[in-house]
């Protein structure tokens, strides 16, 4: 069962991280917007926590994490507007 919880913990390290960094990040550099940069920023740190959070067995951390990514993100992406 362990393995299976590092495959997932690792899948959310990337995905998360690949995703936010490579998109959000890149659109606010290119928009020149620093707000919705240091958004992004954090929300792919924490998402990058969050994946050690599921490795280290602690769900309610995790998901802690995970809704500040994605409220992080999200207001990345409004600051896009």
């Amino acid at each position: 069962m362990q393995d299976d919880l590092e495959k997932y913990a690792v899948a959310v390290i990337i995905v998360f991280g690949a995703l936010i960094i490579g998109g959000l990040m890149a659109a606010t550099i290119a928009s020149g917007n620093r707000d919705g940069f240091l958004l992004a920023l954090g929300s792919a740190t924490l998402a990058w926590i969050a994946g050690h959070a599921m490795m280290l067995d602690m769900p309610r951390f995790y998901v802690v994490l995970i809704g500040l990514a994605a409220l992080m993100a999200m207001g990345s992406t409004v600051t896009l507007l």
